[in-house]
């Protein structure tokens, strides 16, 4: 006598269970190629967006016209004006002035790059200048207004939160030692200073780097460093320093051309994300022939006017040029209209590290990962720019762009 079939095969059990293995295993495979493919995983986002051009044909588009948080992606921008404005060879330049009262003046213009091998530099064409003894040290940053203040930096020490001055040196920033109560500079092209020393010891042991952070600590910095260097070329500095305009019958002496170009100044700005560089520049580009004065709201008006003028931008919002505000917004299909004019820059565009075929520049904040560049794909280049305004894993942003280079 057959058996009968058990009740649950009646009630199509199997079948069912059948059914929802294969349903699992669909979306467990989905979910692995989805997880293994970055490109997918972009365009499952809500909050991001990609968009790859070659040769003016759009390749990949998702959410490509939203505007979002660009972080440090805004330095292309900056860069890109920049070496517009000025071009590859410009150098930026700093006065230096003497008053009836012996005193040596120093009046910025933001130069950026005003380091310790340049301020070698100054000493040495001061002392062929006759220049053997100074009464005081005068520091003129008026250059800049007083409501020069950098949207999205905070009050931390680290170096990429420097205070923005027109008369800096090194970057705003400390690079220091400290051995129990003992402090000496981290670099030999650096003397240590009464501000530097201070610093030190507020500081944890071993090896600290960190940002002047006040305005006027910043400007008296130059001329402490810069005193050290005149006394170790042998010329007598008075012990008075004061941060002032230039006395009105105070003599030009010197004026100090930078060694370096933009370009070279653009090129480590953009591969180590310098943010005083950016900012610097993107102040500056508010008076370009270094006249008048800049104010914030002048640099914010100059660079939209810049993106509207060059590229027909409406809906731009800029509120500094290196990326640190939260309220700047781009589009990835400005960033790559951007990227398309940048061509003749390209080359300071650093390449991905372990692949040559990515050269890019990336942005992060919390919860933003954004990078923006050229990859090569069938021996030509093409530009790509991707924002990403959620919580990913850091390593999604190149794993695309080395897909896209596929």
């Amino acid at each position: 006598m057959t058996n009968p079939p058990l009740p649950f095969c009646r009630l199509g059990f199997w079948p069912d269970l059948a059914l929802l293995l294969l349903s699992v295993l669909a979306i467990s495979s989905a979910t692995a190629a989805t997880a293994a493919d970055p490109i997918a995983q972009v365009k499952g986002m809500n909050q991001a967006s990609l968009l790859l051009q070659d040769q003016g044909r759009e390749v990949i588009a998702y959410q490509a016209d939203t505007p979002r948080v660009p972080a440090s992606t805004m330095k292309l921008l900056t860069a890109f004006a920049a070496l517009e404005t000025w071009g590859r060879d410009y150098r930026f330049e700093t006065d230096f002035y003497r008053d009836e009262a012996d005193w040596l003046w120093v009046k910025g213009y933001a130069d950026p790059y005003l380091v310790s091998e340049e301020l070698d530099r100054i000493v040495a064409a001061l002392q062929s200048k006759g220049v053997r003894e100074v009464a005081g040290i005068g520091l003129d940053d008026s250059f800049f207004g007083p409501d020069v203040e950098i949207a999205g930096r905070s009050s931390s020490d680290n170096p990429y939160d420097a205070p923005v001055t027109a008369l800096a040196a090194n970057f705003n920033t400390l690079n220091l030692i400290r051995e129990g109560d003992q402090v000496r500079s981290a670099e030999p092209q650096t003397p240590l200073t009464a501000t530097a020393r201070r610093f030190g010891l507020a500081g944890g042991p071993g090896k600290q780097r960190v940002n002047l952070r006040e305005h006027d600590t910043a400007v008296r910095y130059v001329g402490e460093l810069l005193a050290a260097k005149l006394t170790g070329a042998g010329i007598r500095v008075g012990e008075p320093r004061r941060n002032a305009p230039v006395p009105r019958q105070a003599q030009r002496l010197y004026r100090h051309i930078n060694s370096r170009t933009l370009a070279q100044m653009v090129e480590p700005m953009l591969k180590y994300s310098n943010n005083f560089v950016a900012n610097a520049l993107f102040l500056r580009l508010a008076q370009p022939e270094g006249k008048g004065q800049v104010t914030m709201t002048a640099a914010r008006r100059a660079m939209t006017d810049f993106s509207r003028k060059r590229f027909g931008w409406s809906d731009v919002v800029i509120e500094d040029g290196a990326g640190l505000s939260r309220g700047n917004r781009l589009s990835a299909r400005q960033l790559v209209d951007l990227l398309d004019a940048f061509v003749p820059y390209r080359d300071l565009l650093a390449a991905q590290d372990g692949n040559p075929n990515v050269r890019a520049k990336t942005g992060t904040l919390r919860g933003v990962s954004t990078y923006a560049g050229y990859v090569r794909r069938d021996g030509r280049w093409a530009s790509f720019a991707l924002l990403i305004n959620q919580p990913v894993d850091a390593s999604l942003r190149r794993r695309v762009a080395s897909s896209l280079a596929r």
